[in-house]
C-alpha cells in the first residue's frame, strides 16, 4: 500500500508455479477454507521466504472457489473476490520480479475488486445513472473498495495513458469513500494510501502536496504498529523535500519499533516489507 501513480480470470501458473489443484469432490467451502488458513499470517508462524507458497495456495483454491460458488452466494463471492484483489497485490509487492508479472498481478486483483464492488446492484444502477466515478462514491464495502483503489493505482504505473484520462481521479474517489466508510481499515490503510496519491499525484488530483502530511500523521496515529506509515512518510513526502531531519526521524522510530517481536507480528508481511524499505533509504 505504498505506491500509487498517479472479468475474472485465473493466475496462470507462470507467474509463481505450479497451481494447487482441489481433490475431486471438493466443495466450495472447503477449498475457501483451506485458502484462508493458508492466507493467515496471524495464527502461525511466519517468515517471509516460506509465505510465497502459502501465498500462492490460497490464491489458486480462491480461484477454484470462484468458479463453483453460484452467484447468489453474495457473502462468500464479496469473501473470496475481496481476499484475491489483497492477494494479488500481496504477491506483486513482495515476490514478483519481472514487471509483465507485476503488472498482470495488479490487474487481476483490480478486476477481482471490482467484481466485488459489482455484487451490489446499486453499484450498476449509480454507474449507469451517475457514471462509474460516482458508483465509486456509492460503494458500501470498505474492503473491495479500497483494494479496487489500491490494486488500481499501482495498476496504472503501466498504463499512463488510462492514468491520465481519468484512472487517478478513480483511485482518489476509492481512497475518499473508503475513508468514509472506515479509515481504521487495515491499519489506517485508507489514510495511509489517500496520503501517498497526495503526496505524489497532487497535481494531477487538484490538491496541494503538503496535505499529504495529515494523512500520514493520521494513519500513524490509527495504528502506531503499521511501520509502513512511516516508511511512507519519510519516502515520499520529507524526503524528496530535503528535509533530512524529520526523514531520520521517521526511518528510525520504523525501525526501533521493528526490534519488538510484537511490533512485527501485528502486520507480519508488510512490517517486513517496510523494514527492507526503512534500512534501504536510511543508508
Amino acid at each position: 500500500m505504498k505506491r500509487v501513480v498517479v472479468c475474472l480470470s485465473l493466475l496462470s501458473c507462470a507467474l509463481i508455479g505450479p497451481a494447487v489443484v482441489a481433490e475431486e469432490g471438493s466443495v466450495p467451502t472447503d477449498l475457501i477454507a483451506e485458502a484462508d488458513e493458508a492466507f493467515d499470517r496471524w495464527s502461525q508462524p511466519f517468515e517471509f521466504d516460506a509465505y510465497q507458497e502459502r501465498l500462492q495456495t490460497a490464491i489458486d483454491l480462491w480461484e477454484q472457489a470462484l468458479e463453483l460458488l453460484p452467484s447468489d452466494e453474495t457473502e462468500l463471492l464479496a469473501h473470496v473476490l475481496n481476499h484475491l484483489a489483497e492477494a494479488y497485490f500481496e504477491l506483486a509487492e513482495a515476490y514478483l520480479l519481472e514487471p509483465s508479472e507485476r503488472e498482470t498481478a495488479y490487474g487481476r486483483g483490480k478486476d477481482h475488486a471490482l467484481a466485488s464492488l459489482r455484487l451490489d446492484p446499486r453499484f450498476d444502477e449509480v454507474e449507469a445513472a451517475d457514471g462509474f466515478r460516482a458508483a465509486l462514491r456509492s460503494a458500501s464495502d470498505v474492503a473491495a473498495i479500497f483494494w479496487y483503489g489500491n490494486t488500481l493505482g499501482v495498476w496504472l504505473n503501466y498504463h499512463q495513458v488510462t492514468a491520465i484520462l481519468g484512472g487517478v481521479l478513480d483511485v482518489l474517489a476509492s481512497y475518499e469513500r473508503a475513508i468514509d466508510l472506515d479509515e481504521t481499515y487495515f491499519g489506517g490503510a485508507p489514510q495511509r494510501s489517500m496520503a501517498a496519491l497526495v503526496a505524489q499525484a497532487h497535481f494531477v488530483i487538484g490538491k496541494r502536496q503538503d496535505e499529504c502530511v495529515s494523512h500520514y500523521e493520521r494513519a500513524i496515529e490509527i495504528d502506531p504498529w503499521y511501520l509502513e506509515s512511516y516508511v511512507n512518510y519519510a519516502q515520499h513526502y520529507t524526503r524528496p523535500k530535503r528535509n533530512a531531519e524529520l526523514t531520520a526521524e521517521l526511518l528510525d522510530t520504523a525501525l526501533t519499533l521493528a526490534l519488538d517481536p510484537e511490533v512485527m507480528a501485528a502486520w507480519p508481511l508488510y512490517n517486513e516489507l517496510a523494514v527492507r524499505r526503512a534500512r534501504t533509504l536510511a543508508r
